[in-house]
């Protein structure tokens, strides 16, 4: 066999535990909607929080610059500390009256979802 021959059956793996090559399929871009057409839940929860009672708001679909962005303004305006997960903002508190005042005048669809 021939040297070119045993550099391609070098790409025709079965199985290989480290250094995938296919991290570009992996990474699927997030599509940026703008803020009219997002439907946002906002609701007040303890669960898995010691206790804390914590606003989360689910419903992005935006790039993680605008999260951080809206994320800074939403901290300022209810005075508290916040963060990102999983494309959900988390703000300390119950905060769910005010943020979709501020989420409103923003342009986005908004609703308290829970009790």
């Amino acid at each position: 066999m021939s040297s070119s021959n045993s550099k391609s059956s070098d790409k025709n793996f079965v199985y290989r535990e480290f250094g995938n090559d296919n991290s570009a399929a992996i990474e699927r871009p997030i599509p940026e909607l703008p803020p009219q057409q997002q439907n946002l839940r906002v609701q007040a929860t303890r669960a898995g929080r010691k206790g804390k009672t914590v606003t989360v708001i689910t419903g992005f679909h935006t790039k993680p610059e605008t999260l951080a962005d809206l994320l800074k303004q939403l901290k300022t305006q209810c005075g508290t500390g916040g963060t990102i997960k999983d494309n959900e903002i988390e703000i300390q508190g119950d905060h769910k009256q005010k943020i979709v005042e501020i989420l409103t005048k923003l342009g986005y669809k908004a609703k308290i979802s829970g009790g």
